[in-house]
């Protein structure tokens, strides 16, 4: 079953589907709403496949409901949306697909069978964008690993930085650890030196973002 408000994607996507030998359009519908209307006539597809934007009701909302209704439907949602929000929403109500829709006719045919057969699937421009955001990810946890210990930072200036980040005045520090003000005010500059900051709430941000005070 497919639904899309696009009367020509949806009889694109119907005449390349027909032309299989294993595969039948059985029901088309312009919105979710429709597509409950014929579940509920009886029309019981193996597979939805449907886009996200659609008016009265979208693909998510659509997805959740036949989740709940009718489990035995396999869900594939086709959109021209990437972003891993909405990937992220559509597997979260019940998806079993996902696929963008410059995609290959092979790869849907491939997602369509592969679904079919109880398993899920990502279609390979959305699954290279996921890999690049954790290789990004990846690399910004190695450069804030690799600052920490280019960071080397005493016990006494440690002990300092964590007082200046519950808001101690050089003053109140110097009292604390019976220093002079002018040598708590030398690890402070010490500290905003050695952290690249350029002033001490810029060093406790640093601070607190690489785990150095609580």
């Amino acid at each position: 079953m497919l639904a899309e408000d696009h009367p020509i994607v949806r009889n694109g996507i119907k005449m390349l589907l027909d032309t299989q030998d294993n595969m039948r359009v059985i029901g088309e519908a312009n919105n979710g709403r429709e597509v409950l209307e014929l579940l509920e006539s009886g029309v019981m597809p193996d597979i939805l496949m449907t886009d996200i934007s659609m008016p009265e009701m979208d693909g998510v909302a659509l997805t959740e409901v036949i989740a709940e209704r009718f489990p035995a439907v396999k869900v594939i949602v086709l959109s021209m949306l990437n972003s891993t929000q909405n990937v992220a929403q559509a597997f979260h109500a019940g998806a079993q697909g996902y696929l963008v829709k410059n995609i290959s006719y092979d790869e849907m045919l491939f997602a369509i069978q592969h679904i079919h057969r109880g398993r899920r699937y990502l279609c390979e421009e959305l699954s290279m964008l996921l890999l690049d955001k954790l290789y990004k990810q990846s690399d910004l946890h190695a450069q804030s690993d690799k600052l920490i210990q280019e960071v080397d930072l005493s016990d006494r200036e440690l002990e300092i930085l964590q007082l200046i980040g519950e808001g101690f005045t050089n003053m109140e520090i110097a009292d604390r650890l019976f220093l002079s003000k002018r040598t708590v005010e030398g690890h402070r500059q010490n500290l905003i030196d050695k952290t690249g900051a350029r002033n001490s709430p810029e060093l406790i941000k640093f601070a607190v973002k690489n785990g150095l005070i609580t």
